[in-house]
């Protein structure tokens, strides 16, 4: 299998999903598929503080089977639950144990959402102790996950010489989220890119739609949803390492054969003329035609447009609740929110919006569809947490 940055295999094995049998890991199977996947070549395996038995069971396993100094583990530290400098430490040394280890190859500041919150990190002292547990060896790298706009990413990535990144990255996202400016941005600055939600948590593969479906299998038989969506990313070369939620033996073949085939640049024109195909065909029943191209950008009241349209298009290209915890993640989990109903109607954006959207209209429409109980009641506890 290819590896491209720090010898880093190029598929990831994603821990959130790990099999479950009766609400907890299934440790048989997903031994089973952990020394399958080492066996043919994957050696970053990514979890988290919050993913629930996931830190604990890799530890055990990798322990038992004596795998540690076969793989990198990346781990992450969940800003959001911190306080102070000693809820760090704490949850660390409790990452240490939980991972039979001493320590972490990878370790990321968990969906840092933007500037303002690395700022508050750096006050409270999280930046020279990451780098002093660097200095003694028990963090490796230093990186962070992200969700949010490209502007926010690049300003991140400016912000701190970062060993590494992890964005959320697919042939939907390529001009949402941090997107293949923010990504290539990353490689020209020499960070490495790890890519999460590939698949768009398995929505690229289970929920396309009927007619997207029959394009790919007329345009190729051979060729699953899943692996067009895989060779879209590894086609390019500021991309590390593809991570993927494999929790059964299936998926894991499938990912790994994929994953021994390809090669940067290897698309055909033909090829992108079909990912330009099969995005228009998903994207038929979006509420809002916005292409994300940032024109209307800054806002003066920080609404964060473009976020804002793609949660609510979600919303009704996939399902309402992905649409709701994007929109979640991605307006309200800020330092400053970035909410739809912070608009002044000032009309700004709309003198500069290429597609002519009625964007005052269409953030009326969205206050009304998504800021509703739920969210407000979500709101005020991600706002609790962050003060």
């Amino acid at each position: 299998m290819d590896k491209r940055k720090n010898n880093w295999s190029i598929l990831g094995f994603g821990c959130m999903r790990l099999p479950m049998k009766n609400g907890h890991v299934d440790m048989k199977e997903t031994e089973r598929e952990l020394a399958y996947a080492i066996r043919h070549g994957v050696n970053y395996f990514d979890t988290a503080y919050v993913y629930r038995g996931s830190e604990k069971a890799l530890g055990i396993l990798l322990k038992k089977n004596h795998w540690r100094k076969k793989v990198e583990i990346a781990t992450k530290l969940p800003h959001y639950f911190i306080h102070t400098l000693d809820h760090a430490k704490k949850i660390f040394d409790e990452q240490l144990l939980r991972l039979h280890t001493d320590y972490i190859d990878n370790y990321l500041i968990h969906m840092l959402p933007d500037i303002h919150v690395w700022e508050k990190l750096v006050c409270m002292g999280i930046l020279d102790w990451l780098l002093e547990k660097k200095a003694s060896g028990q963090i490796r790298r230093i990186g962070f996950s992200y969700h949010g706009n490209t502007q926010q990413f690049m300003e991140l990535l400016d912000a701190f010489d970062w060993d590494f990144c992890q964005v959320q990255y697919n042939y939907m996202d390529e001009n949402s989220q941090a997107g293949r400016t923010g990504v290539e941005y990353a490689a020209k600055k020499g960070i490495p890119v790890i890519i999460m939600e590939p698949l768009r948590g398995g929505r690229l593969v289970n929920d396309l739609p009927t007619k997207a479906r029959e394009m790919i299998r007329k345009t190729s038989p051979q060729r699953s949803p899943a692996e067009w969506a895989f060779r879209w990313l590894w086609n390019q070369s500021a991309v590390s390492v593809v991570l993927s939620g494999m929790n059964s033996m299936e998926m894991l073949k499938e990912n790994i054969r994929i994953a021994e085939t390809v090669k940067i640049k290897q698309l055909t024109k033909k090829d992108e003329i079909f990912y330009k195909k099969i995005r228009r065909t998903i994207n038929e029943k979006v509420k809002v035609p916005c292409t994300s191209c940032g024109y209307c950008q800054p806002c003066p009241a920080g609404v964060d447009i473009p976020g804002i349209f793609r949660c609510y298009n979600v919303c009704y290209t996939e399902n309402y609740f992905t649409g709701m915890r994007e929109y979640l993640m991605c307006t309200t989990m800020r330092a400053k929110p970035a909410n739809a109903s912070l608009c002044r109607k000032c009309s700004q954006c709309e003198q500069h919006c290429p597609q002519g959207i009625e964007i005052r209209k269409e953030l009326e429409q969205v206050v009304k569809h998504m800021e509703n109980p739920f969210y407000k009641a979500a709101a005020f506890f991600i706002r609790r947490m962050f003060r």
